[in-house]
């Protein structure tokens, strides 16, 4: 082999040894950010979800009137924050058993908030009695913690409450309310948690 051919074949060799120190600097990386993307975004399971709800006061929760950020995230991740009947009434617009719900009967002073994100929807003194079986209330805490949309499903034109931070499904509004609004939100108890007001000041 003359000195020409050795020094070419020689470059291809040192070429390719580049290629792979490329090909593993590259993983590398992309390992590397992986595992940082993990460690500023950790798994958050259904008993870490009920910590975060049950950290927010009366306080906190009267005085959540201006955070109009989304939540936004995926159906895995609501999957693992939720349980399975809460996944299905928020996430897949079902609706829990009249009567055998945990709000229906309930009238403790405080705050309603929406189980997957948080934001206050009800306050304690909307909510009556309305022999549906759901819990009801005549008006949300604030006009925009809820949006409307229209329900076609059943074979029947309804409107569609959700939340306006996390557009999970809540229930329905009807307009056989009492005064002074005259609307019913019937809303979904595995849709909400409660925050009760205690010794706590307005």
């Amino acid at each position: 082999m003359n000195a020409t051919a050795f020094r070419f074949v020689l470059r291809i060799k040192q070429n390719s040894m580049n290629m792979k120190k490329l090909y593993l600097l590259s993983f590398a990386i992309i390992l590397f950010a992986a595992c940082q993307s993990q460690g500023q975004n950790p798994v958050v399971n259904e008993e870490d979800h009920l910590h975060f709800l049950n950290q927010i006061t009366y306080q906190s929760a009267m005085a959540d009137s201006v955070n109009n950020e989304k939540v936004e995230r995926s159906e895995e991740e609501w999957r693992q924050r939720l349980s399975s009947e809460e996944y299905r009434v928020l996430r897949n617009n079902g609706t829990e058993i009249p009567f055998m719900n945990k709000y229906n009967s309930h009238y403790e002073d405080g705050i309603y908030i929406c189980k997957g994100c948080g934001q206050p929807l009800f306050h304690s003194e909307t909510k009556y009695n309305s022999r549906s079986g759901w819990p009801s209330y005549w008006a949300p805490i604030r006009e925009d913690a809820v949006d409307e949309k229209e329900d076609r499903s059943f074979f029947m034109v309804r409107t569609e409450i959700v939340c306006s931070r996390c557009d999970s499904h809540l229930g329905h509004v009807f307009d056989d309310g009492p005064d002074p609004t005259g609307l019913r939100y019937c809303m979904n108890s595995a849709a909400l948690h409660f925050v009760p007001k205690g010794d706590s000041e307005e």
